[in-house]
C-alpha cells in the first residue's frame, strides 16, 4: 500500500505559492552570498539516507514496550513503510535489513522493492541475541566467545548474511556486537579482542570484491564493564588488521557524553577508515532518538567535517549513511520522516559555509569570527530548497502533514493485528 499520489498532489496544490515566495526570498538571499540556489536544490535532491528496516516497528526499553497501531508483521510490511517515507521524503531510497529479523525469500524482498523504488543498502547480523533454532547461545558472546563452535556459528550467520546481501544488491555488511564483559576479571580481555579479530578475518575473507565491511563501536550495553569494540580506537584498529575494504561505522549514540564526534570524524577520514553513519540523538547514553531531537548543531558540526572531506577527496569519499533510531512515543514513520529531512538539512547547512572565509579566520587563530561563520551557515533557514527538492522529485512539501491527510496509519491497523503490550526491549 502506498499513498494516493492525488493526495501528494492535492497537499502540494495548497503550499505552493507560499514555497514560491519563501524560495524567491532564499534564493535573493543567497545570491548576495553569490550562492547559486538551484545548486543547492540538485544537491538536496541527491542526497540519500537509508532506513532500517526495524525503524518502522515501535521501540522500547529494558522495562517495557508499548505497540503502536499498524504495526508491521514482517518484513513485507515494513518495506511498504519505508516505501511511504521515501515517496513523501524522496530522501530515504534505500532500505537496511536485519538478519534474521527479516529473513525471507530475497527474490521477493527484491520484487516488494522494486515495487515501492525501493533498493537495499547494508546488511546487519545479529549475533547480540539467541534465535529459536540456533544452537549455541551468545550469552557469554558471539564473535569472541571462548568457545571456538560458537564463534564458528556466529562466522557462518554473518557469512550467511552476505550471500543474502548478494541476492539483494547490497554492497556492504554491517557487524555490532555485543561483546564484552560485566565483572572484572570475567574475561582476559586480550585474548577475546584477539578471537573477535581471528572470527572477523573469516568474515572479511567472505566479501565479494566490491564490498565493504563496516565495524561499529559502542562504548556500553549490553556488557558493562567492558565492551570488545568500546571506542572509535578500537573500532580503527580492527578495520586497519582486516584489510582495505574494512572501515569505521560511527553511530551517533555510541559514544561517552560530550565526546567530540566530529574530530573522530576528521580523524577516521584522514586514514582512510571512515566508512559511514548510523544517524540518532542522545541525551544520555544511547537513547536512539530522533536525529536532531536534542543537539542539531552538532549534527551541523558533524556534516560540517562531512562537506569539507567530500571536497577535498571528491568522488572518492562515499560514506554511508543510515538512520538508527527507536521510537518509543511517536509513530515510527513520521520520526523516521523527520529525522531524514533534518540529516538533509544538516547537510546542506553544511554545504553553505563560507570555506575560504573559515580558513582564513582558522589561519589567523580568529576563534571568535571561525566560529560565527559556520553559526551563520547553521542558522540559514533552508526548509525553502528542502521542500522544493520534494516537489520537483515527487514528494509531500510537508511529509508529515501529508501522512496525517492520507490516513495511512489507520489503513493499515484495520488490516495488521494489534500486538501484544506485554515484554521490553528495543524492537
Amino acid at each position: 500500500m502506498q499513498i494516493d499520489p492525488d493526495v501528494i498532489e492535492q497537499h502540494n496544490r495548497s503550499r505552493l505559492a507560499a514555497l514560491d515566495a519563501d524560495y524567491a526570498a532564499l534564493g535573493g538571499q543567497l545570491q548576495r552570498s553569490n550562492i547559486d540556489i538551484e545548486s543547492l536544490t540538485a544537491s538536496a535532491g541527491r542526497f540519500g539516507v537509508a532506513i532500517p528496516s526495524w525503524g518502522v516497528g515501535t521501540g522500547g526499553t529494558r522495562f517495557a514496550r508499548f505497540p503502536g497501531r499498524g504495526e508491521p508483521r514482517h518484513v513485507f510490511d515494513k518495506l511498504a513503510d519505508c516505501g511511504v517515507i521515501q515517496q513523501l521524503t524522496q530522501a530515504t531510497p534505500t532500505v537496511s535489513l536485519h538478519i534474521p529479523w527479516d529473513d525471507a525469500d530475497p527474490a521477493a524482498l527484491r520484487e516488494q522493492a522494486d515495487k515501492l523504488g525501493l533498493g537495499f543498502d547494508a546488511m546487519n547480523s545479529n549475533t547480540f541475541q539467541d534465535q529459536s533454532d540456533q544452537p549455541r547461545s551468545y550469552k557469554f558472546g558471539s564473535l569472541s566467545h571462548t568457545d571456538a563452535a560458537t564463534r564458528e556459528q556466529a562466522v557462518a550467520h554473518n557469512i550467511r548474511c552476505i550471500e543474502i546481501g548478494r541476492a539483494l544488491g547490497s554492497q556492504a555488511l554491517t557487524v555490532w556486537v555485543g561483546d564484552g564483559s560485566n565483572f572484572p576479571g570475567q574475561t582476559h580481555m586480550g585474548k577475546q579482542f584477539d578471537r573477535y579479530l581471528d572470527a572477523m578475518t573469516q568474515v572479511y575473507a567472505a566479501l565479494p570484491d566490491d564490498w565493504q565491511l563496516f565495524t561499529e563501536h559502542k562504548m556500553y550495553e549490553p556488557a558493562f564493564y567492558s565492551t570488545v569494540v568500546q571506542d572509535w580506537g578500537s573500532n580503527y584498529l580492527i578495520a586497519k588488521e582486516l584489510g582495505p575494504k574494512a572501515s569505521c561505522l560511527v553511530d551517533l549514540g555510541h559514544h561517552a557524553p560530550n565526546v567530540n564526534i566530529e574530530m573522530i570524524v576528521s580523524r577516521l577520514a584522514r586514514f582512510g577508515k571512515l566508512g559511514g553513519f548510523h544517524f540518532n540523538d542522545s541525551k544520555y547514553g544511547d537513547d536512539d532518538l530522533d536525529s536532531g531531537a536534542i543537539d542539531p548543531y552538532r549534527l551541523f558540526l558533524v556534516f560540517n567535517e562531512l562537506v569539507d572531506i567530500e571536497r577535498q577527496q571528491g568522488d572518492a569519499f562515499r560514506p554511508a549513511y543510515m538512520l538508527d533510531q527507536s521510537h518509543n512515543v511517536t509513530d515510527p514513520i513520521e520520526s523516521l520522516m523527520t529525522s531524514a529531512v533534518e540529516v538533509q538539512r544538516a547537510y546542506l547547512q553544511a554545504m553553505l559555509v563560507d570555506r575560504q572565509a573559515l580558513s582564513a579566520y582558522q589561519a589567523d587563530n580568529d576563534a571568535l569570527m571561525a566560529s560565527q561563520t559556520l553559526k551563520q551557515a547553521f542558522r540559514t533557514n533552508v526548509d525553502p530548497i528542502l521542500q522544493q527538492s520534494r516537489l520537483r522529485s515527487g514528494g509531500a512539501i510537508d511529509p508529515v502533514g501529508a501522512y496525517r491527510e492520507s490516513g495511512y496509519r489507520a489503513a493499515v491497523a484495520s488490516e495488521r493485528p494489534a500486538i501484544s503490550g506485554a515484554g521490553g526491549g528495543i524492537v
